[in-house]
């Protein structure tokens, strides 16, 4: 995580509106893209700074929690996360150290805070074509919404939580240990501040379901193998009221039978016969919106590589469209009849060292070697 004040990152003031966050990132993104600085480091390393910045400013709770913590407010590692359950940690922690210096946190209502629902995460699998091309797909996925019986509070229709006596509501009690006194999460409500005396059948208390729900992802045509599309409030349901999390769609595309792709560039192989090779030809080349034809000039080697331009793929974020790359193979005959051997002998026959130059030259450079072995 980046240790840069996240304003600075994009050249803002700290009263900046949602819509001048959006521009500032948009520039700052396109001067340092990694497509219009190839083999930048430096470059690179700034663009995932300013897309770091955009993400935790562009979130109004993540926002919120940089504001008045800093960077300890957001980093998972330190128990931040904005509106998170690991957020609630932060304040238990001021918690005790107001208790015990005399302050006031035994009189601050922590437990009813309203928590962020969990993100979820859904693998994806597409092929070649559909990340080419784009797509709208629906995907089924588990989660937990809240429940409808009792409108999320837990409790049996015509009840309600009631307040919890031995933290009056607090979610957490005083605890006297010698000169100290420290705070502790209310064993008996478990640090909610409410008690449930009736439980509702349809969650068993927890105030939430699981369910399946169906989705409908549109996938930019462009998208690359470990992408990821965000669907904003379609994760976790929010505990206590609070807001839902959000669900991530991960790309994951499927290898295919004739292409690889490398960025925008798409590849593949291309077998040709002997004689196309030593004569040349005109052949039917597969791309991914069709057939292009192939021109192959006389006395082609194997592994030469034919660019067709335009026929690879336009990348997601911008850029100009890739070209397909065909590498012929040259294919060696089998089940050849008696006659087709002794054609060949006949062939092979008349051949001279001219036909052959690379064999020649490496028969000539393999003869040195043995030669300067003996001395």
């Amino acid at each position: 995580m980046s240790k840069n004040d996240y304003y600075q990152v994009l050249s803002l003031q700290k009263n900046a509106s949602a819509d001048e966050i959006k521009k500032a990132y948009r520039r700052s993104a396109m001067k340092h893209h990694p497509d219009r600085n190839p083999d930048n480091k430096q470059s690179e390393e700034k663009f995932k700074e300013i897309k770091e910045a955009y993400e935790i400013l562009s979130d109004p709770q993540k926002r919120a929690a940089y504001d008045q913590f800093g960077h300890a407010g957001v980093d998972p590692s330190m128990g931040g996360g904005a509106g998170g359950p690991g957020f609630s940690g932060f304040g238990d922690i001021g918690d005790i150290f107001e208790s015990v210096f005399g302050g006031s946190g035994g009189q601050r209502n922590g437990g009813n805070r309203a928590f962020r629902g969990g993100d979820l995460r859904y693998d994806l699998s597409l092929s070649l074509e559909e990340v080419v091309t784009g797509a709208e797909v629906k995907i089924r996925i588990p989660t937990h919404a809240t429940c409808s019986t009792c409108g999320g509070n837990g409790a049996k229709p015509g009840t309600s939580p009631k307040i919890c006596q031995r933290c009056d509501g607090h979610g957490q009690i005083r605890v006297t240990q010698g000169f100290f006194s420290v705070q502790q999460t209310c064993p008996n409500c478990r640090g909610v501040g409410k008690v449930i005396t009736e439980p509702c059948r349809a969650c068993r208390g927890s105030g939430r379901v699981q369910e399946h729900k169906t989705l409908s992802v549109k996938v930019p045509a462009g998208v690359d193998n470990g992408d990821r599309i965000r669907l904003s409030g379609e994760g976790e349901a929010g505990v206590n009221g609070g807001p839902p999390g959000d669900l991530y769609v991960q790309i994951n595309v499927r290898p295919h039978t004739i292409f690889t792709r490398e960025e925008s560039h798409l590849y593949c192989e291309v077998p040709i016969s002997i004689v196309t090779a030593a004569l040349g030809g005109e052949l039917e080349a597969p791309t991914l919106n069709g057939r292009v034809i192939l021109k192959i000039p006389s006395e082609t080697q194997t592994g030469k590589v034919f660019r067709i331009r335009n026929k690879g793929v336009k990348p997601v974020r911008g850029g100009a469209i890739g070209d397909l790359h065909c590498r012929v193979m040259i294919e060696t005959p089998v089940n050849l009849t008696s006659h087709q051997k002794e054609l060949l002998k006949e062939f092979n026959a008349s051949m001279g060292d001219k036909h052959s130059p690379k064999q020649s030259s490496w028969m000539d450079g393999v003869k040195k070697f043995f030669e300067d072995m003996k001395l």
